[in-house]
C-alpha cells in the first residue's frame, strides 16, 4: 500500500543573486517611494482601494520599461518564470511566456491584501524589497477549498500538503512565483516598517 499525491500546488521560491541584492534592494525601495511621491492616480485609487498602502497596481504597471534597475530585475525573473515553467512541464507550443505587467507595493501598518487571484494571467508573483518582522507572510489557499463538503478540519499540526491553507514569510530578496489561479493573500502588517514588494503577472502569448 502507498500514497500517491495527486495535482500538487507548486510554486517556484528563488533566492536573488549577489547583484540583486544589498545596494540594488535599497535602490528598488528608493525608487518606489519616489514613485509614489509622484502618482496622483495611483494615490487616489489607493484610497478607496488600497487603505494604508501604496500601489501602483493601477497607475504604473509598466516599471521595466521606465527603469534600469526594474528592467535588470526582471530579465532574471524572465529566466526563473521559464524554469518554473518547464518544471511545471507546460506545453506553450509556439507560444511563449511574456511579463505583461509590473508594479510595487507599500504595506504600511495596518494594511492588509484579501484573498484575490490573478485572472487571465499565467504565472504570477513577487519579489520581495524589504520585509519587516511582522509585516506579514505570503498566505496561499487549497485551491480545491470550494469542493470540500464533508471532509474534516485537518490537525494544527498537520503535513504541509495536508493543510487547507499555508503561510510564506519571505525575506528581502525573495522571489515566489505561482500560477495565477492560485488565491493568495497578504495579511495585516502588524509591524511598524514598511513591506515593500515589486509584483507581477506572465500572460501567455500565442
Amino acid at each position: 500500500m502507498s500514497i500517491r499525491r495527486c495535482f500538487p500546488t507548486q510554486l517556484w521560491v528563488a533566492r536573488a543573486p549577489a547583484a540583486l541584492s544589498g545596494k540594488f534592494l535599497r535602490q528598488l525601495a528608493r525608487e518606489t517611494r519616489s514613485m509614489e511621491q509622484i502618482d496622483d492616480i495611483g494615490l487616489k485609487w489607493c484610497r478607496k482601494n488600497y487603505p494604508g498602502g501604496y500601489t501602483s497596481y493601477a497607475s504604473i504597471a509598466d516599471l521595466p520599461y521606465r527603469s534600469s534597475n526594474f528592467a535588470k530585475l526582471k530579465g532574471w525573473i524572465d529566466r526563473e518564470a521559464a524554469k518554473f515553467a518547464r518544471a511545471l512541464d507546460m506545453d506553450l507550443m509556439d507560444g511563449r511566456l511574456e511579463m505583461t505587467t509590473c508594479w510595487v507595493n507599500v504595506m504600511r501598518r495596518g494594511c492588509s491584501h484579501s484573498f484575490h487571484l490573478h485572472p487571465l494571467s499565467t504565472i504570477s508573483g513577487t519579489f520581495y524589497v524589504d520585509v519587516p518582522a511582522g509585516s506579514g507572510a505570503l498566505k496561499i489557499e487549497d485551491p480545491r477549498l470550494p469542493a470540500f463538503m464533508a471532509s474534516p478540519p485537518r490537525l494544527e499540526k498537520a503535513r504541509m500538503e495536508n493543510r487547507r491553507f499555508h503561510d510564506i514569510s519571505p525575506s528581502p530578496g525573495t522571489l515566489i512565483l505561482f500560477e495565477s489561479w492560485l488565491k493568495h493573500e497578504v495579511p495585516q502588517n502588524r509591524s511598524a516598517g514598511e513591506r515593500v514588494s515589486v509584483s507581477f503577472n506572465y500572460d501567455w502569448i500565442r
